[in-house]
């Protein structure tokens, strides 16, 4: 039996044919549209094809699971709210699957990756795993012995917006000092244009900056790579945050396994290990406890498309049982 994965993200809609095993039979992308109505036709559109792919050598689609960067409701029915999305307060589920005539499933991006790194990834088998996913901000979920924890209201855990410093950076939430300003994608950018504002040193970054343009975290991990000290400095307080992050949230959920994914994870190697070091130090009782143990996630950027098809596979296994 297949199933397809929808991650629905700002910039583009990725979808994934996958077996029952967790593995991506085939892959479909789109640009995400700015309007409710374009995006429902970009979601069908994806899966059709996908579904015309199964046919082709001979199986059928059994079910289409979504993955949304927004607001979900508890009973994962509807999107209430999500920022770069057009979707707002929409019946998802039922108006997909009557046009798709399929079962649909709806869930969070951060819980889909988390689902899919417990399934077939980084924390396969963990008794409480948290997915860290550092990207444009960061997305987060918990898993509880597999089941995805998702608070009273179905927005937890909000790691990213735990504030850290208290009148710090502004964040489109409307709050100061929120983690993810600190230690994100964004973040990189943010800090390498204060350093390079703040400092004479030699940067291969100056030129990007001293001509206007935005400061990206790619182009500051590239530096670091290739040796640039003040691209290094960054990196090296993005580490801390990281680490001071990790703390937190092994004194709040005491997981086994932490799982660091999201689009910066892929320069881990810059940062990981020194983050897991201030981790071991500031969490609470340093030295005199068991740490988690904190692993590069593993499926990057299909994590959100293996999810989802992962959780309509076993939620309609679950309805059909």
């Amino acid at each position: 039996m297949l199933t397809v994965g929808v991650d629905v993200g700002g910039t583009s809609a990725k979808a994934g044919l996958v077996d029952s095993g967790g593995t991506l039979v085939a892959t479909r992308v789109a640009p995400t549209p700015r309007t409710a109505h374009e995006l429902d036709d970009t979601v069908a559109g994806l899966v059709d094809h996908l579904a015309g792919h199964a046919r082709a050598d001979g199986t059928d689609v059994a079910a289409v699971g979504l993955a949304v960067a927004g607001f979900v409701d508890p009973e994962r029915r509807s999107v209430s709210f999500g920022a770069h999305l057009p979707w707002r307060d929409e019946p998802v589920v039922a108006r997909m699957s009557e046009r798709l005539g399929l079962p649909v499933t709806l869930e969070h991006d951060a819980n889909a990756a988390g689902l899919a790194e417990h399934r077939v990834g980084a924390a396969a088998g963990a008794h409480v795993a948290v997915l860290v996913a550092l990207g444009t901000g960061i997305g987060a979920a918990l898993l509880v012995d597999g089941t995805v924890f998702r608070g009273a209201h179905g927005v937890a855990p909000e790691l990213g917006h735990l504030v850290v410093v208290p009148d710090g950076r502004p964040c489109p939430c409307g709050k100061r000092g929120c983690l993810e300003r600190y230690c994100s994608g964004t973040a990189l950018g943010t800090g390498a244009d204060e350093l390079v504002t703040a400092s004479e040193d030699f940067s291969t970054l100056r030129a990007s900056w001293e001509r206007g343009l935005p400061l990206t975290g790619r182009e500051v991990a590239d530096a670091a790579a290739a040796g640039d000290g003040l691209a290094r400095r960054v990196i090296a307080d993005f580490a801390s945050w990281l680490g001071r992050g990790l703390a937190l949230v092994a004194d709040v959920f005491d997981p086994d396994v932490v799982v660091v994914g999201g689009e910066v994870s892929a320069s881990a190697a810059l940062f990981l290990e020194d983050a897991v070091r201030t981790y071991g130090e500031q969490v609470t009782g340093a030295g005199h406890r068991r740490l988690a143990e904190v692993r590069p996630a593993v499926l990057g950027g299909d994590a959100g498309m293996i999810g989802a098809a992962l959780d309509a596979r076993e939620r309609c296994a679950a309805e059909r049982a």
